[in-house]
């Protein structure tokens, strides 16, 4: 790919115009060819966005910080919400949504949350948007651009991911409101194959997706999840892994994504949930980063590991295993119940747990932020942070 300075100069949208979106300017297409001594047919395509979309990028692959995956469909939350006895209602989700936003000091330790559709637009129960406060903790606003996983006809039992139809005037619309990266989740499963259908249909749905976020000022986050059902030990997972990536990497290059623009969301190379032999962190942490040298090109400039069903301790200890040396991209986290699950337990759903619950969530935002720097030992950690939480057959 080629470096930053040569692609087509936007300006730079500074943390005012991430809200405001008054005028929403219409990328254009530009062509930037390499010229080597030798004749060469490389071309990279880079819209109007591309000085912005490596600023961007940059910015959330930060020394320390993260990303707090916020962004469950309504029906998810409210599977969240019925945990602790709250009725699925927009005011209880915007209850919940404000006391992770709003939660003191947290960008401190998070430099990207995605939000739902209904979260990107709307306010907090003090009435403020939710995109300026997180803003105010110079956290940039994300938001996820996938319609979910359906049925893949002429797979063995296996799903695709829909949402392209109309994606590029949402990222549009998205852009204007205040976001600047997007995410897309397909999901490869190890037990039904995976089929060749199936991880071509993941790497190029991935693909289409991250094109058309580019060409709208949003950084995509890049999300083939191998899902942790199964029996199988981690050297399958190992290989699977590899299979789906350099395939992923195939068709982005296919659709000439810039590779400085984007963030990629892989799993940990684990062992199935259903394996009797169990991986350390170490053995994680080494899988997993053989992986990435072997596929990954080192232009990217974050990796923002899921956890996957993962405890919040786990997902916190194999990422601290990880960044045990340098790495060539920021090795960091992008989680959602890994960084939540105790939080919301400690809330409850009651207004005098809000403070108690944000203190829960900075603490595990903390810890992972250790992680990210190679620092976390792991101590005071209580029992429900240790408690797994692989759901077989999980429906997101």
């Amino acid at each position: 790919m080629a470096s930053a300075s040569l692609l087509k100069t936007s300006p730079i949208v500074d943390k005012s115009e991430w809200v405001k979106g008054q005028t929403l300017r219409q990328p254009s297409a530009s062509v930037v060819r390499c010229h080597p001594v030798a004749p060469s047919g490389l071309t990279v395509r880079a819209s109007s966005y591309a000085d912005e979309l490596v600023k961007t990028a940059k910015t959330i692959a930060s020394p320390g910080r993260g990303i707090l995956a916020m962004d469950e469909s309504n029906a998810t939350c409210g599977k969240r919400l019925a945990s602790i006895g709250l009725e699925n209602t927009e005011a209880n989700r915007q209850a919940y949504r404000t006391l992770l936003v709003s939660a003191p000091g947290l960008g401190q330790y998070i430099s990207g949350a995605i939000l739902f559709e209904e979260t990107l637009y709307q306010t907090t129960i003090d009435g403020k948007k939710m995109v300026d406060v997180l803003v105010e903790q110079n956290i940039v606003p994300g938001i996820k651009v996938d319609k979910g996983l359906v049925p893949l006809a002429g797979s063995n039992n296996e799903s695709w991911c829909q949402g392209l139809d109309g994606l590029a005037p949402r990222s549009a619309a998205y852009y204007q409101q205040g976001a600047r990266f997007a995410k897309w989740r397909t999901v490869v499963s190890i037990p039904n194959g995976p089929s060749e259908l199936a991880v071509k249909e993941a790497a190029w749905g991935l693909a289409r997706y991250a094109a058309i976020s580019q060409d709208n000022g949003l950084v995509p986050i890049v999300e083939p999840e191998i899902l942790l059902d199964g029996e199988h030990g981690i050297d399958r997972t190992f290989e699977v892994a590899k299979k789906v990536w350099a395939e992923v990497f195939f068709y982005l290059a296919q659709n000439n994504v810039l590779f400085e623009g984007i963030l990629l969301k892989p799993s940990m190379v684990t062992p199935g949930a259903e394996c009797k032999d169990k991986a350390t962190p170490q053995q994680v942490a080494d899988y997993t980063l053989s992986l990435l040298r072997q596929r990954i090109p080192p232009a990217v400039p974050g990796i923002m590991f899921l956890s996957g069903g993962q405890s919040e301790v786990e997902a916190t200890l194999n990422l601290n295993a990880m960044n045990q040396a340098p790495n060539p991209w920021h090795v960091s986290f992008s989680y959602a119940r890994a960084l939540q699950n105790t939080c919301l337990k400690t809330w409850g759903g009651r207004p005098e747990n809000v403070k108690a619950a944000q203190e829960t969530l900075l603490v595990r935002a903390k810890a992972n932020s250790l992680a990210q720097l190679g620092k976390y030992t792991g101590e005071g950690e209580s029992e429900e942070a240790k408690q797994g939480m692989f759901v077989k057959g999980y429906v997101y």
